[in-house]
């Protein structure tokens, strides 16, 4: 029960209220009753919120004070002035083409509405979504790049050609992370293969001097210049490498796609190259096996072979001096199958 102090100070706030001065009516309400225990503060301070909400036309303030004249009704269903206003407030807040909330009510009074129960649903199927996440590693790499290569041909006229690579995504993951993630943020658009010798391998993915030299990780994967580090703190961002994932069973076999690195272990960083399609062995076997167990396979190429071919050509013949075309072949860009994907893909 309200002492008579508490139903004076109501008394002197509906006054106060109906000569037009909210504020002073919300003053009085929070110095009586500051937490909004009873059922009456929460109905006047309600309609008060209601009075600064349509002279101001504010969407958050009508919203306000329907959450508080609701609070009241929830506190004594039987006052009907709760109810009058509540009921009130809320046609006028559809007529304005104001929602109560702006999402949804998962409850009502204990029981889950239908928003709620499809906001359960959504839940139980997002859980199941990271569950599976968690147990597949790889189930968040891209399998598949494509390549828009340009050059120049030998008779001078100029071609261009697009290049598919299979990744192997549960092979080499920090490979086909880090190659993800420097082609999602563009660092490979406009490179040049800047290292192509004939019967061996055409290289690229320099972002930073185009020379053979430069370029790095598109994270910290535990290593800066093939030294393990504890935090990405513990060097520059042009030191990050990626750890070698060599003897993941893939071989150097032609239109191969390994990681470039020094002959330090842990070296690679955002340098490539793709295996020469008439490489052979010194025991005669196809592709460049000495590499195997060395530099990391972490893809291979499924389509446009042509001008992969046509590419490597380019050096037949010693046309090429100090393994560099006389022309540029420039990777104009490189995409993945993650690019693609839209968020209705998700359902």
């Amino acid at each position: 029960m309200a002492d008579e102090k508490m139903r004076d100070a109501w008394t002197k706030s509906e006054k106060v209220l109906a000569k037009g001065n909210a504020d002073e009516s919300l003053k009085i309400l929070r110095e009586i009753d500051p937490d909004g225990e009873k059922a009456t503060t929460l109905r006047i301070a309600g309609e008060a919120t209601w009075a600064i909400a349509a002279k101001g036309s504010s969407k958050s303030e009508y919203r306000r004070a329907a959450s508080l004249l609701r609070d009241a009704v929830k506190k004594d269903p039987r006052d009907k002035k709760a109810n009058n206003a509540y009921n009130s407030i809320l046609n006028e807040m559809q007529d304005k083409g104001i929602k109560e909330t702006t999402m949804p009510r998962l409850v009502n009074d204990g029981t889950p509405t239908l928003a709620g129960i499809v906001a359960l649903c959504a839940s139980i199927i997002i859980a199941l979504m990271l569950i599976k996440v968690a147990s597949e590693s790889s189930s968040d790499l891209a399998t598949e790049a494509t390549l828009e290569l340009s050059w120049t041909n030998t008779d001078g006229t100029q071609s261009t050609g697009i290049v598919v690579v299979e990744l192997y995504a549960e092979d080499a993951p920090l490979h086909v992370e880090n190659f993800g993630i420097l082609a999602e943020e563009g660092n490979y658009d406009g490179t040049v293969f800047h290292r192509i010798i004939s019967n061996f391998m055409m290289q690229g993915g320099d972002f930073t001097r185009g020379d053979g030299s430069g370029g790095y990780a598109g994270k910290f994967f535990g290593y800066c210049n093939g030294e393990e580090a504890d935090s990405a703190g513990d060097c520059t961002m042009s030191s990050y490498t990626v750890p070698d994932e060599a003897d993941n069973g893939r071989n150097h076999a032609p239109y191969s796609l390994s990681m470039a690195k020094t002959n330090n272990p842990h070296t690679g960083g955002s340098q490539f190259f793709i295996v020469d399609p008439d490489a052979v062995g010194q025991d005669g076997s196809p592709g460049t096996p000495h590499l195997d167990g060395v530099h990391t396979v972490f893809g291979e190429v499924t389509s446009g072979f042509e001008h992969i071919d046509a590419i490597t050509a380019l050096c037949d013949n010693q046309n090429c001096q100090n393994d560099k075309t006389p022309q540029d072949v420039v990777l104009e860009s490189v995409t993945t199958n993650l690019d693609d994907d839209s968020w209705w893909k998700f359902w």
